[in-house]
């Protein structure tokens, strides 16, 4: 017998175990759509309903990056709806750990390597250690990688959107003092959520800044870098690399010029494997569902004004 007081889920448009197993685990009753007052989706707007009963009073959707969401006019104001942001902090950062790394160490260039070149390797190859590291859009990924930059000495700017100072950060700066970082920082992590405000976030100005030896990670979305711009200073060796999980366009066409770029890594929107994806995101959702009986403030609550 279902407990009276328990929140009532609909968990859609599969029963995810995973997901499943963690709204119970916070208390919650899984219910048909008709019954609900929350409703928690594992899939893409593409298959949510077009329509949801009145009594439906939070919406919990499967990811961080909710552009999509919003596109397909599927997120009102009639209700509150939280994303995954934060969910997957720990694997979007362990992952940009290793891009960072593989571009400053030239990675790709030994991996393609078939012959002992040690006389000819680029000099300017180097090490984290002692750098400085500006992560633009410091939220919970940002927060995540602070740590792994820790054990290599790194010195973190972080950029928030309010310039709260942020632990494990040497210095934290709001968003619009973004443009007093790109000569600061030896490498740039982009973090930041995907918004008119923030496309282009990375052009031609800001590469200009930027050493020879830096190196760009892009974990968030394409749009926020000038795809034509950061390739023109790949090609032409203004900068030390970039290592790419999200690119504009996406996917990124074979043939394209980021593939033939030694310079380059790219990997195809894999910071967050899907093998990991619904077990990663029950905690999320079970924390959520226990806020929401506890009558507490969401987690990751979206905010339609702001994009996110």
């Amino acid at each position: 017998m279902t407990d009276a007081s328990a929140p009532r889920i609909h968990l859609g448009p599969v029963e995810d175990p995973h997901v499943a197993d963690g709204i119970r685990r916070a208390g919650g009753a899984l219910v048909p759509l008709a019954e609900a007052e929350g409703v928690v989706w594992v899939q893409g707007p593409e298959t949510f309903p077009s329509s949801l009963p009145d009594s439906v009073r939070w919406v919990q959707l499967p990811f961080a990056g909710i552009e999509p969401w919003f596109d397909a006019g599927v997120i009102d104001d009639k209700r509150v709806w939280t994303s995954a942001a934060g969910a997957y902090a720990g694997n979007v950062a362990e992952h940009t750990m290793m891009l960072l790394l593989a571009g400053v160490r030239s990675l790709p260039e030994q991996l393609a390597a078939r012959s002992w070149r040690k006389e000819e390797f680029d000099p300017r190859v180097g090490t984290l250690q002692g750098s400085t590291v500006a992560i633009i859009g410091c939220g919970g990924i940002g927060r995540a990688l602070i740590p792994y930059l820790a054990a290599s000495k790194v010195k973190v700017i972080a950029i928030t959107r309010s310039g709260t100072p942020v632990e494990g950060a040497s210095e934290t700066l709001s968003a619009d003092r973004t443009g007093e970082i790109w000569s600061k920082a030896d490498h740039f992590v982009i973090a930041a959520p995907s918004t008119s405000a923030t496309r282009h976030l990375v052009g031609k100005a800001e590469l200009d800044q930027m050493s020879e030896s830096s190196w760009i990670v892009n974990i968030a979305r394409g749009t926020l870098v000038d795809t034509d711009a950061l390739v023109d200073a790949l090609e032409a060796g203004s900068i030390g690399g970039a290592a790419l999980d999200v690119t504009d366009p996406e996917p990124l066409p074979d043939g394209h010029r980021l593939w033939k770029l030694p310079n380059a890594i790219i990997t195809p929107h894999v910071a967050n494997p899907a093998t990991t994806l619904t077990r990663v995101l029950a905690d999320h959702v079970a924390a959520n569902v226990a806020r929401f009986a506890a009558g507490e403030d969401l987690a990751a609550v979206i905010d339609p004004s702001a994009g996110y």
